[in-house]
């Protein structure tokens, strides 16, 4: 069933109105990776977001880049904003974390206390929060030299990971490192406890969950900039089908002004990265799956009155009857695990009936 919805996807035919609206201004596509093993290796993707920055910082354009890595608190994983000054800082903030973070309150002092040329990485929501205190603060403005967005279809809430790490320790004692996902196509989580174990599972232990709107941030309902158009370059994995044969993993690249593409050629001459110019299309069939559907906040905005939500609709688009069962289900499930209850209740959810689910979650979406 699931080969046959990836077949169903990757034969999308996309109009350009589609490529207007989902993907927004750009100049050029490129599907590309790191081309040191050691940035690829622990990567959640091609490692191209990683290559970029160590350019600009071995280059000496920019002399810190606003990152995030996790830190393990009182045996919980939790993402942490910190200024990356060199390339093994770099290397720490490697993977993707899904995981709520607070720009405002915790990154946006890093960046107006730093003294120095900044790059930074960020979701969609917190770069247009940050466009926007840059068109008011001028100083601000000036030291950051390049914003990469990274393609998001929602975040979730710390609890999810709790409950994953929760299910993996078991008698193992107190969990020492975590990392959401590296390794090939889907990857790995891993996680690594006092007593010296280290334990590998199937990203869908986590993804399972959160691609069911399971624990998803609220938040996440009234946005629908997936490719994160306030930026100089946006990044994301490609999960065409095409792309698990290829031995490496790529990353897929939109640029999108001068500033982006200045450093991005700039970046491929010095060697840093490797690629391929691909069709915008191609871009969007590696995103086939969740974005149209994170793009319509018509049909949440329509189905979250029954929830209570006020959901402003800015985009106007066409609902389909699939399209408001899966707003149903995502908001619905958001919902559930807002209560300690009901956190608790998903949890006792055994594993094939949520895999049924998801499936079924998944045809609704690509119907």
């Amino acid at each position: 069933m699931l080969k046959k919805l990836e077949q169903r996807i990757a034969t999308r035919e996309w109009t350009q109105e589609d490529i207007k609206k989902y993907v927004g201004d750009h100049r050029e596509t490129w599907f590309s990776y790191a081309a040191d093993e050691n940035i690829r290796d622990g990567a959640a993707s091609g490692g191209s977001v990683t290559a970029l920055f160590c350019y600009l910082l071995e280059s000496g354009k920019v002399d810190g880049v606003l990152a995030t890595r996790t830190i393990v608190q009182d045996g919980k994983p939790r993402p942490e904003f910190f200024i990356a000054t060199t390339r093994e800082q770099l290397l720490e903030a490697r993977g993707s974390k899904y995981s709520a973070v607070y720009f405002v309150r915790h990154a946006l002092p890093l960046l107006e206390s730093f003294d120095g040329n900044l790059a930074v990485v960020l979701l969609p929501c917190d770069a247009k929060s940050l466009r926007s205190v840059r068109n008011k603060n001028a100083q601000l403005d000036q030291k950051i030299k390049l914003v990469i967005t990274l393609v998001c279809g929602h975040n979730s809430e710390p609890e999810l990971v709790d409950l994953v790490v929760g299910n993996i320790r078991k008698d193992r004692g107190e969990l020492k490192e975590y990392t959401y996902r590296e390794g090939h196509w889907r990857g790995n989580l891993k996680a690594e406890f006092a007593n010296g174990e280290s334990v590998e599972k199937p990203f869908s232990t986590y993804s399972d969950y959160q691609n069911l709107y399971f624990f998803a941030q609220r938040k996440c309902h009234h946005c629908s900039d997936h490719f994160g158009n306030f930026s100089d370059i946006t990044a994301g994995d490609i999960w065409s089908p095409r792309m698990k044969k290829e031995k490496i993993k790529h990353t897929a690249l939109i640029i999108r002004n001068e500033t982006g593409q200045t450093i991005f050629d700039d970046a491929m001459a010095a060697g840093y990265l490797i690629g391929t110019p691909e069709p915008v299309e191609e871009v969007c069939d590696g995103q086939a799956r969740t974005l149209p559907f994170h793009y319509n906040l018509t049909a949440r905005s329509r189905v979250g009155k029954l929830f209570g939500l006020r959901i402003k609709d800015t985009v106007k688009e066409h609902v389909k009857w699939n399209d408001y069962l899966v707003a149903l289900i995502a908001i619905g499930n958001q919902k559930i695990t807002s209560t300690r209850l009901g956190r608790k209740l998903v949890g006792y959810i055994p594993r094939p009936i949520l895999r049924a689910y998801l499936y079924l979650f998944k045809g609704l979406e690509s119907f």
